[in-house]
């Protein structure tokens, strides 16, 4: 079922509170002082049901200049809002701010409803409602229905409630696949139940038992119950309005501002990059360095604005930014924020965060300003890319970016496989990935460093494989080297035991060296399973000494296998031994080290270097005192 919520906006004392209590029944207004000076300080919360049976949420927001932050904490979670312009005054100062505000977060829907109409006669009335139609062109305002109400008579709120019920199945419902994300609005206890939070689910859902955490503080908590509209439920769904008892938390450690979240599902910030929309009456100029105040969701953060691409901006204007924060915040591209002076605190204008966590920039950086541009612009998968392109060096894994673009894992997924199929990215192993072009730049080098070697040490079969890690990936983590390599392998290098070689390197000896390699493999294969160690067969060899050891560099990971540091044996003896250790598995079942010592005929000694060997080659693995194929 869709859930929404319907808010309240205007000046004060146009009847916002009655008019909701003519909706509802239920008055807004909870605190002493407000029932005491008749006027609306904090936000009220109910909620009705439509005559379609739909239940909707409802925010009553003070109208009073002074409680602005107040009405700025309530207004980003409305789907449907009505501004109300009492008939007796028509618009006033807090109407026009308001408006402005909805207008800089997007709100989609709105009705536009005068209130105290028994107050005016019909000429007044008329008059008030041109005012009003000119005052909201341009707007989101601009087409909405006007409905004409006496909220004590009751005149007009039936209409109201129909219109209310027609935009609701009219509106565009939240997104619950997204990961959970509820800006806190108020914190209470409740002797016996402990702490709890209220907000509206802007995205995701929530259920009880859920770990959730506070950000920006990082503080994890667990869902203990959840209630919409008064009546507890198991699962909460974005697009209602949600009162959360927490565990593991205690009051005095929240406070309105933070925002409830799903674990590692957005990162804080110090900086942002977007765009400035400033508002075609502000009375000033935004300038560099200026102090401001941010406002989305139920946050305020104060900032300081760096122009990228203006070296001011005036009324009605738009430029790209980066705000430097005074603290740390949580948000995610498209993200809607007012922005108010710091003193007078005066509406600047809407700001829409292109990228929630940027590195630092310099004004007139042309090759910032064109990224942004792009950004601003571009699809989920294109900034993905993006993502993916900015972090390759640290080889980013799923979670990680799922974290830097404030999606869910699965659907991270799906776009990297739909980049991969297009080739622009590379993946690894089951978790990591990389740009297309980090792996052409990684292929690139490595080419360069093996053709170098291979022309010092033309005699080599390659460099070894752990000097070659060191040198291409120096911040590469294990396993993900392990999937480049397996990429790289039989591409355009070959990896032979611990050697690295360019694919199709081959090593070339002169006839006195091909002697010398014969003579080698006669030894190795006269021996098969009790091979002499390499000083003792050289000690045989009356040849050149530099051409016994290239040869031997030569024969090292081709001819002959390194089991240890021991332990030489011949490629075809090798052969021999894992074939007979696979058979004897398959017939017994299992091998031990005495078993596998009677088949080969050999020691102890030479039996330990083989198992251990084929252990660490994934042939076979340990069970307690015997082996078994892996």
């Amino acid at each position: 079922m869709k859930n929404i919520v319907i808010g309240t906006a205007g000046h004060i004392d146009h009847g916002k509170t009655t008019l909701i209590k003519a909706l509802t029944g239920r008055d807004t207004d909870r605190l002493k002082e407000e029932k005491k000076r008749g006027i609306s300080i904090d936000l009220g919360f109910t909620h009705f049901d439509l005559p379609s049976g739909k239940r909707a949420g409802i925010i009553d927001v003070p109208g009073h200049e002074k409680f602005i932050r107040n009405m700025l904490a309530g207004v980003g979670g409305m789907d449907i809002v009505m501004l109300v312009v009492a008939a007796d005054e028509g618009v006033m100062p807090q109407t026009k701010e308001h408006l402005d505000i909805l207008n800089m977060i997007n709100i989609k829907k709105g009705i536009i409803v005068v209130t105290k109409i028994g107050l005016v006669d019909e000429e007044w009335l008329q008059l008030i409602q041109e005012d009003i139609r000119s005052k909201v062109q341009d707007t989101f305002l601009e087409d909405s229905e006007m409905i004409l109400v006496d909220s004590v008579k009751g005149i007009g709120v039936d209409k109201l409630i129909a219109l209310i019920d027609n935009l609701a199945d009219e509106t565009e419902s939240r997104d619950i696949n997204s990961p959970v994300r509820m800006p806190i609005d108020r914190v209470f206890s409740i002797t016996g139940f402990g702490t709890v939070v209220t907000g509206t689910l802007m995205e995701g859902k929530i259920t009880v038992e859920d770990t959730l955490e506070i950000l920006p503080e990082e503080v994890k908590v667990r869902v203990r119950n959840i209630q919409v509209h008064g009546k507890s439920v198991e699962t909460a769904y974005a697009g209602q309005r949600v009162a959360i008892n927490l565990a593991n938390i205690k009051k005095e450690d929240i406070e309105r501002g933070q925002v409830l979240a799903q674990i590692n599902s957005m990162e804080n910030t110090l900086m942002m990059d977007g765009r400035i929309n400033v508002l075609r009456d502000y009375e000033r100029i935004l300038s560099n360095r200026d102090r401001v105040r941010l406002y989305y969701g139920s946050t305020e953060v104060l900032a300081r604005v760096v122009l990228l691409n203006k070296e001011e901006v005036k009324a009605g204007e738009t430029a790209l930014i980066q705000l430097r924060l005074e603290e740390t915040a949580a948000v995610k591209k498209g993200d809607r924020i007012i922005m108010i002076h710091y003193s007078p605190m005066e509406t600047i204008g809407g700001f829409i965060v292109i990228d929630g966590n940027p590195k630092k920039h310099k004004a007139f950086d042309e090759k910032v300003i064109k990224e942004l541009e792009l950004k601003e612009k571009a699809s989920p998968e294109d900034i993905l890319e993006k993502q993916i392109e900015r972090y390759s060096k640290d080889y980013p894994d799923i979670s990680f970016l799922a974290k830097a673009l404030s999606q869910q894992p699965e659907e991270i997924l799906l776009l990297i496989e739909e980049l991969a199929n297009k080739k622009k990215v590379v993946r690894l192993d089951n978790n990591f990935v990389i740009h297309i072009k980090s792996f052409e730049k990684l292929k690139e080098d490595a080419t360069k460093l093996l053709k170098d070697y291979h022309s010092k040490n033309p005699l080599k079969t390659g460099i070894q494989k752990e000097e070659f890690k060191n040198k291409i990936f120096p911040k590469g983590k294990g396993k993900v080297v392990d999937s480049i390599m397996e990429l790289m392998d039989g591409d355009f290098i070959e990896i032979k035991e611990k050697f690295v070689s360019l694919k199709g390197f081959e090593v070339i000896l002169n006839d006195s060296q091909q002697l010398i390699k014969s003579k080698l493999e006669e030894i190795y294969l006269s021996n098969p399973f009790s091979p002499p160690k390499l000083e003792d067969a050289l000690k045989t060899l009356k040849y050149n000494s530099k051409d016994i050891q290239q040869v031997v560099e030569a024969m090292l990971g081709n001819e002959l296998i390194r089991l240890n540091q021991e332990v030489l044996i011949h490629k075809k003896v090798l052969i021999d031994a894992k074939e007979k250790l696979i058979s004897f598995i398959e017939n017994k079942g299992s091998i031990t080290l005495a078993d596998y010592r009677d088949v080969l005929d050999t020691s102890r000694k030479y039996a330990v270097a083989l198992l251990e060997y084929f252990d660490s080659n994934k042939v076979t693995k340990r069970a307690g005192d015997e082996r078994i194929l892996y």
